[in-house]
């Protein structure tokens, strides 16, 4: 029986860039997985441009893209509404600038797919990977911010926020709920409940080019990510995990 694949392409206010990306990714997906039934599905949260026009053009104009909108911000929430409402075998994601080569979503997927693992996520901060284009200050405070992850948690795994990630269908119907975050956070928080609670996860090497017109606000973001890891630390990841073991 074909295995069935969704990748969601969290967006907000992305009119310029939309339909280049979701032209590009399903020309690869038709091109080199193929063996899969393959969807595209892209998730809006709360734009006010014009991407909800170019998206319903998409929709209208390539088998196996579809729209789903949200009224509130918040890339987590985007994520938790497409994969909790997919019934997809493997669920993914992807940054809509396509930060990361394509070719690297192959890799991804094989490594849920027969590879043994729950989760697959790709990572700037491994042996292999190739990064282009990104400053030295962000580069730091990703190092230092994963390291925090790695002193504080004892886990194994080296980047949290790249926007490249898979996960099997049993992964994601028992963690995605669980995870309190609506923002940037959600990344972390799924993948630290997830390695306490015993999945496998496999990181992918990737090669990376920082888009120049990211809308993250390094600083900002940083401050919510330590408070999203102290809510964990002091009683978020025991009461998640508590939930997690009633209900398997």
């Amino acid at each position: 029986m074909t295995r069935s694949l969704e990748i969601v392409i969290p967006v907000l206010n992305e009119e310029k860039v939309l339909s280049a990306s979701v032209g590009a990714l399903h020309h690869f997906l038709g091109g080199h997985l193929s063996a899969y039934r393959w969807r595209i599905t892209i998730a809006d949260n709360g734009s006010t441009d014009h991407t909800p026009e170019v998206a319903r053009r998409l929709v209208d104009f390539y088998d196996g893209v579809g729209y789903t909108a949200l009224t509130q911000r918040g890339r987590g929430r985007a994520l938790r509404r497409a994969w909790t409402e997919s019934d997809a075998d493997i669920v993914a994601y992807m940054d809509v600038d396509l930060s990361t080569q394509l070719d690297d979503l192959i890799p991804l997927i094989e490594a849920v797919d027969g590879g043994g693992c729950d989760l697959a996520i790709g990572s700037r901060l491994i042996r292999g990977s190739v990064v282009e284009g990104r400053s030295l200050s962000r580069e730091l405070t990703s190092r230092a911010y994963n390291l925090i992850i790695r002193a504080t948690f004892f886990v194994g795994f080296r980047d949290a926020q790249c926007g490249f990630k898979a996960m099997t269908r049993r992964a994601a119907d028992m963690l995605v709920p669980l995870v309190r975050d609506t923002g940037w956070f959600f990344d972390t928080e799924l993948l630290i409940l997830a390695e306490k609670n015993g999945f496998a996860i496999a990181e992918v090497p990737v090669r990376w080019h920082d888009d120049p017109d990211t809308r993250v606000r390094v600083v900002s973001t940083a401050a919510r990510d330590l408070a999203g890891l102290a809510r964990l630390r002091f009683g978020g990841l025991y009461s998640a995990s508590r939930r997690l073991r009633r209900s398997a």
